[in-house]
């Protein structure tokens, strides 16, 4: 398992939130709260009044999880509270340690995706359930954990960690489905049956699929392709493992599925052979079970509800777009303005054309979210767009004009969204995130600041704002600490005079989200959605009487309604291929249908599980737990974090050692120490020890090595094993950091005593053995991929380098840069790049340091680099390393990337394939040499990558490839590659 896996609110699937090391959060002052149980890191003072309900939240949580799991925590938990994104996220992990790390933004309620109580309540049940399973252990992982010195996490650098990994935390080694599915099923029952457990939004998805005939996965397809082409991606994860839990419940019962999450004495490690000694039968059959009894269920509500007339549904497009943002009638052009997020295809801002149902491309979208893309807001006048970009970390606001594409930023890292346009003056009114706090403002044109016109209270959260055609009455759904949702009407008037937010009219829906209301024309109704019956229809609310009426009845579920002039309304359906613009005519109904909630199934028939509420974190007296207040230095919380046994290669050697690591709770510091011995070889006996140490902290890194060995140079050709001593001290800091857009700027210095070869070059020797170095350089990227890609497919990068070696009183500069740039093809998941780069090299010629050096694909058989080091300025594949040396070169290489094959059943969950991408290339090297000649050269060829997966979710990657070379247009030679790619 990686080491955090994230666990999204508004449930997408993102980086790990530590496996990152967050190095930038360490800059900062942290604090800290302690207990026996827990060490709560916040920021100070912002985050400060958070810190005791987080901390009673959690503690609630851990006296449930230490008792229904017979849980006895290895070690405390680090819990880490921060403010980098818009919206609520959190991760866990077990190994090395267990930590959590939590959002204090708002969770995004859209289409009732997640619980409506108090997020972190929910989160702590949630991620507190991953920590217990994970870290869950009997006397056989303890005595590997006491061996191994701690819960060693998979590294590259030593893969001898995946084993090792398996054996103290084996239930780290579980799907994701399992991890994902388990924590929502208790997340559910925890807070007394108000969950994901019982949430409609889950209900809709599998009836959706059922009525459309979608495909249900398996647990291998699910993994392997459902994961990763579906556009819901590794939300599948959720909504599968769930609906399995809760199905186990049903049909088995409460307590098998609690005996399955426990490590008891004599039980299996593995998931699955758990699986088959509690249930008595193979987990795939189970699954298989579900999947028929799920159809069966499914088709038992759709009945239910086409008791009644249902809506008449007429799809606009041509198929269903995934995710689909806010979207707006262009009476000019007779189209829908929104934004897009669908499999194949980087999510963009269009126009769909009511006429010909075709899609116009306005402008792509950095950062987009899972099933709201981006807040988006349209003014028909100005004929301007807004919408946000970074949805997941902190939000810009972008204009884009719809009829000349022009785009304009207005405001990065402004935090604000839900973007209404006020069609008497076209201000933009928004919802602002920080500190866990929701602001209301006013943007006035031109839209370059904004005003704080009201913030509300912790816990209230409003979202889907509208505001009437007059500018007189504002609107937005509303959510309160205890779970109350609602829809409430404010005079602009009240709020522009800083009276707050009076209620003009309030509807509730309980127990739905009433969300997406907007107002009629004339401003005197609000028409929306909501569960109320348990599927999402559209609703019609008086402002003056304040009376609702419910206007359609779907089969699966409608959202986003927008009043069209002659009285239909454009709706948003949800689908087997995600939400689909239709088209339908409301009609008042007191008829609708209603469906069955497998959770209430679960409640109703296993009444047990009433029971595992764990009540209000209140009741915990946190004053008499807590143990010490006061800052965190991460250096004075350093420990050894694991120690094993470890194999390396050196000079074509076997080398046996042992590496030690040790770390504070968040990886913000980190010594690592690698001591082996080449035991059998005819080696002197200073040479046959190695030693490699490093010290990270924050920016900087410090390293020595003595007779560096390394474990991947027993898989040749390529050798980063050297003979001698170094001393590295190196520097990186990115200067943007505003992914995928990112800017490092570095530099390293480094002292090298006894080289037999050079440090870069291993197949050039030296003429010296002492050498000095020093480089400076700055990297940058900005690339992009689609929906269901396995590789970017659009964007630019580029770096420039600079350095110097010196060495027997010579000093040799050399200088180096490139420029790669990529499109996405009209073929989904297809793209074309060009990679370019020159330098020159100074100092005497005749020295090995006067030159560079290129040649071959240079991956080893076994390695830890990119796959396609190709890429690389070194790589030219159809020669042998370093055999080309150039004082000045010129370098580019075209490469073709075809769209991949996906794999839903090749393997088992322990290891399985996913997909296999082919890329085309050719290159061509310009040089000048040493001795003055200037040859050329040109390689063609091809690789194929095979990913799988092995312990369930550690990526691979198993590639083949060939390239011809050539000089002066001759052929030369055929290089083949065959190359394992561990993580």
């Amino acid at each position: 398992m990686p080491p955090a896996a994230p666990d999204p609110a508004q449930p997408e699937p993102a980086p790990p939130a530590l496996a990152g090391k967050p190095a930038r959060v360490a800059l900062l002052d942290l604090s800290t709260l302690e207990t026996d149980h827990l060490s709560l890191l916040y920021f100070d003072p912002a985050q400060t009044y958070l810190t005791p309900y987080v901390a009673r939240s959690f503690e609630n949580a851990f006296r449930f999880h230490t008792r229904m799991f017979n849980w006895k925590p290895w070690d405390r938990t680090t819990v880490l509270l921060k403010d980098f994104s818009d919206y609520g996220n959190a991760g866990a992990r077990a190994s090395p340690n267990n930590a959590i790390l939590f959002d204090v933004a708002p969770l995004s309620q859209n289409l009732e995706t997640f619980s409506p109580g108090e997020r972190f309540f929910t989160l702590s049940n949630h991620e507190l359930t991953h920590v217990a399973m994970m870290d869950v252990w009997n006397e056989h992982d303890a005595g590997w954990r006491r061996f191994l010195h701690g819960k060693p996490q998979p590294v590259q650098e030593h893969p001898e960690s995946i084993l090792y990994n398996y054996l103290a935390t084996p239930r780290v080694n579980t799907p994701r489905w399992w991890l994902e599915g388990s924590a929502v099923f208790m997340e559910t029952w925890m807070a007394g049956g108000l969950g994901r457990g019982q949430g409609a939004y889950d209900e809709m998805v599998f009836r959706a699929k059922v009525r459309d005939n979608a495909k249900l996965y398996s647990p291998l397809g699910l993994e392997s392709e459902g994961t990763a082409v579906d556009f819901q991606v590794g939300v599948n994860a959720y909504l599968y493992g769930t609906r399995f839990f809760s199905y186990l419940a049903l049909t088995y019962s409460p307590d098998k599925v609690i005996e399955w999450f426990k490590r008891g004495e004599g039980s299996a490690g593995y998931y699955s052979t758990a699986f088959k000694k509690i249930f008595g039968k193979r987990l795939d059959d189970v699954w298989s079970d579900w999947t028929v009894w799920e159809r069966t269920f499914q088709q038992a509500n759709l009945d239910k509800l086409a008791k009644y007339p249902l809506t008449p549904v007429q799809h606009l497009g041509s198929h269903g777009l995934g995710s689909v943002s806010r979207t707006f009638y262009d009476a000019k052009t007779n189209s829908l303005i929104g934004a897009f997020r669908y499999p194949g295809v980087i999510g963009f801002v269009g126009a769909l054309s009511l006429d010909t149902g075709k899609i116009r491309r306005l402008g792509e979208i950095k950062g987009m979210m899972l099933y709201r893309v981006t807040s988006l807001a349209f003014d028909e006048v100005t004929r301007k767009i807004y919408y946000t970009e970074d949805n997941y970390a902190l939000r810009d606001i972008v204009e884009l004009d719809v009829d000349t594409g022009k785009r304009r930023m207005l405001q990065r890292n402004a935090r604000i969204g839900d973007f209404v346009v006020d069609k008497t003056d076209h201000a933009l009114w928004g919802l602002r995130h920080q500190n866990g706090f929701v602001t209301l403002v006013r943007i006035p044109a031109p839209h370059t600041g904004f005003n704080q016109i009201h913030t509300f209270d912790y816990g209230t959260t409003p979202f889907d704002l509208d505001i009437s055609n007059d500018g007189k009455l504002l609107s937005a759904s509303v959510g309160e600490i205890n779970g109350e949702q609602s829809v409430r009407v404010w005079k602009t008037e009240d709020l522009l005079a800083g009276n707050g937010p009076v209620d003009v009219a309030k509807l509730s829906l309980p127990p739905s989200t009433p969300e997406g209301f907007v107002f009629s024309a004339d401003g005197t109704q609000l028409w929306g959605s909501a569960y109320y019956t348990g599927v999402s229809n559209v609703f019609r609310f008086d402002i003056a009487s304040q009376k609702y009426d419910a206007m359609s009845n779907a089969a699966t579920g409608f959202f986003r309604p927008i009043p069209m002039p002659d009285g239909s309304l454009i709706v948003t359906e949800y689908t087997g291929e995600g939400l689909w613009p239709s088209l339908i005519v409301p009609k008042a109904t007191d008829d609708l249908g209603t469906v069955t909630f497998l959770g209430a199934e679960v409640a109703r028939t296993r009444p047990e599980v009433k029971g595992w509420g764990v009540g209000s974190p209140a009741r915990v007296k946190l004053d008499e737990l807590i143990t010490k207040r006061g800052k965190y230095f991460p250096d004075k919380e350093m420990k050894l974090a694991v120690a094993y046994p470890i194999i390396e290669g050196y000079q074509g050697n076997v080398a046996f050692g042992y590496y030690l690591n040790f770390e504070d709770p968040m990886q913000f510091h980190t010594l690592k120490a690698t001591v082996s011995v080449s035991p059998f070889q005819h080696l002197s006996a200073l040479e046959r020890l190695h030693v490699d140490v490093e010290y990270r902290s924050y920016d900087w890194r410090v390293r020595y090595w003595h007779n560096d060995a390394d474990f991947y140079d027993l898989f040749g050709p390529v050798e980063r094993s050297r003979k001698g001593d170094a001393i590295i001290v190196g520097y990186k800091k990115a200067k943007i950091y505003d992914p995928p857009r990112q800017l490092d700027v570095f530099g390293t210095a480094a002292a090298y005593f006894g080289l037999r070869q050079l440090p870069s070059a291993q197949n050039v020797p030296t003429s010296f053995r002492n050498l000095l170095s020093t480089e400076i350089g700055a990297r940058y990227t900005d690339t992009y991929k689609s929906l269901g890609a396995v590789d970017h497919e659009k964007g630019i990068g580029w770096h420039v380098i600079a350095g110097g070696d010196y060495a027997k009183s010579d000093f040799y500069p050399h200088i180096e840069g490139g420029f790669d740039g990529g499109i996405a093809l009209p073929i989904k998941n297809a793209s074309a790049w060009i990679y370019t780069s020159a330098g020159v090299a100074g100092g005497k010629s005749a020295s090995p340091l006067g030159s560079y050096y290129f040649g071959s694909f240079r991956n080893n058989y076994v390695d830890n680099r990119e796959v396609k080091r190709y890429r690389e300025v070194e790589s030219f594949p159809g020669f042998d390393i370093d055999e080309i040396d150039a004082r000045k070169f010129g370098k580019a290489i075209v490469e073709l990337n075809l769209p991949p094959l996906r794999f839903a059943e090749v393997g088992t969950p322990s290891l399985y394939l996913s997909s296999a991408r082919t890329a085309l290339f050719a290159g061509i090297l310009a040089t000048e040499r040493a001795d003055g000649r200037s040859p050329s050269y040109q390689s063609v060829g091809g690789q194929v990558d095979f990913n799988f997966t092995v312990a369930l979710r550690l990526p691979m990657t198993l590639s083949f490839g060939a390239a011809a070379g050539f000089r002066n247009g001759h052929y030369r030679q055929t290089e083949l590659l065959a190359s394992l790619k561990i993580l």
